[in-house]
């Protein structure tokens, strides 16, 4: 699919070493904890392996080559229900305020019904507020407290949507 010259599609394995440096340079950029986030994840180097398994999809932002960004979706670790998780969405600044959150998450929640899950959870920051606002406005509610164990304890904000 394609949005303002950028391509939206499958991760490949070639991507690898792209979306993992995105990830880390938006991460670095919003200031965020290098522990209990994202930033420490093993498979961020290997996100097409990670998710190269079933009821399990990761989409890039790509345009001439270079990868802008990502999002996906899988089961939600350690967690015991019909619940898959919004993981991995970052946008590099080039790839923001141009309607790509939205239709991300439209593809991944799509793809995450396709897989008969019930409901998706996501896990966030306070100072995502952009992030935070977009998922509010596409049906996310606020939890109490964290569902399941993703190893991500810095995250402290965390919401859940019926699909």
């Amino acid at each position: 699919m394609t949005h303002n010259n950028f391509t939206i599609r499958e991760i490949k394995s070639e991507d690898n070493p792209k979306i993992a440096k995105a990830i880390r340079d938006i991460l670095i950029e919003f200031g965020v904890p290098k522990v209990g986030t994202a930033y420490a994840d093993k498979i961020l180097d290997t996100l097409f392996e990670a998710y190269n398994v079933e009821n399990a999809i990761y989409f890039v932002i790509e345009k001439d080559g270079e990868i802008y960004g990502g999002a996906g979706i899988k089961q939600l670790d350690n967690y015991d229900g019909n619940v898959c998780e919004l993981q991995k969405m970052y946008f590099l600044p080039e790839a923001r305020g141009i309607g790509f959150g939205s239709k991300m998450i439209d593809i991944c929640l799509q793809k995450a019904k396709e897989f008969g899950f019930e409901q998706c959870y996501l896990e966030t920051l306070p100072y995502m507020e952009g992030a935070r606002k977009l998922y509010r406005k596409v049906g996310f509610k606020d939890l109490a407290k964290p569902l399941g164990d993703t190893g991500h304890y810095s995250c402290n904000l965390w919401m859940i949507k019926e699909l």
